[in-house]
């Protein structure tokens, strides 16, 4: 059992639900990144998403993109990406999920970056375009090295293809609450209940909810349904605000403690 199975598990035997933070590496600079890894760990995140940076994230929206764009100005690569998971990982014990393009994954050559992510303690990869048909080998060459391929859903996944993303991934099946690219939004789609226990009742994976989760009550909407969320540009936003790298880790660790409260049991 890998250690994105091994959290889940923990997770439901305590009757909570996972908050999986996302972050790019190398905004606003290394450094700031793997601070900001360790203080999410010790904030509560139960995982946590790295993106890679790519020149042309089609799935982002502005505030994402922007974050890519400074760490790219900061000639942020993959291999940097998992030098700080080796160099964080001893410490920091949660899943790390690396979160990118096809085109950076193939650019690294997919037998090197899988060899070396299983080094450095990646969990899992997010390849956002990337589907399982496309991604035969690669993701099978990840399972063999203990590596979760974790695949995406969206509400306008046909039933048959829903059936089929919800066996095959690994770790989690992303769900995507709504059409459109990331980003903060006011309020959760009416119908992203009803995907998400259809999602949840065709496989045995959990399915997280990821797009648009910007506040502590979306977070407890959604955790009475979902079995966690993933949220990324709220995240990115308190970044890119903040002043300076010591400001941006305690805006990122507030942000999460306050996440987290509401996905815990009451008492």
């Amino acid at each position: 059992m890998g250690r994105i199975a091994r959290r889940f598990a923990a997770l439901r035997e305590r009757g909570e639900k996972a908050l999986l933070p996302f972050i790019t590496a190398g905004d606003p600079d290394l450094a700031t990144t793997e601070a900001i890894v360790r203080a999410l760990a010790e904030a509560g995140a139960d995982g946590l998403e790295i993106g890679v940076p790519f020149s042309d994230p089609t799935a982002e929206g502005p505030t994402i993109q922007r974050s890519s764009e400074r760490a790219l100005a900061n000639h942020v690569s993959l291999r940097d990406v998992l030098r700080l998971v080796k160099a964080v990982r001893s410490d920091v014990d949660i899943p790390l999920i690396l979160m990118g393009y096809a085109n950076t994954f193939f650019a690294m050559g997919h037998d090197e970056f899988v060899e070396t992510a299983s080094e450095v303690g990646v969990d899992g990869t997010i390849v956002v375009d990337m589907p399982p048909e496309e991604g035969e080998a690669f993701f099978a060459a990840e399972a063999e090295a203990g590596i979760d391929a974790i695949l995406l859903a969206a509400p306008t996944t046909s039933p048959e293809r829903l059936a089929m993303l919800a066996e095959r991934t690994r770790g989690f099946l992303y769900y995507v609450s709504l059409t459109g690219v990331t980003g903060a939004r006011a309020s959760v789609a009416d119908d992203l209940r009803a995907g998400v226990e259809r999602a949840r009742a065709l496989g045995k994976a959990p399915v997280c909810v990821g797009f648009g989760i910007s506040t502590p009550e979306q977070a407890a909407e959604i955790g009475a349904y979902a079995d966690g969320i993933a949220v990324g540009s709220a995240f990115v936003d308190r970044i890119e605000q903040a002043s300076a790298p010591d400001e941006a880790v305690d805006a990122v660790a507030r942000f999460a403690a306050e996440l987290k409260v509401p996905l815990r049991p009451r008492e």
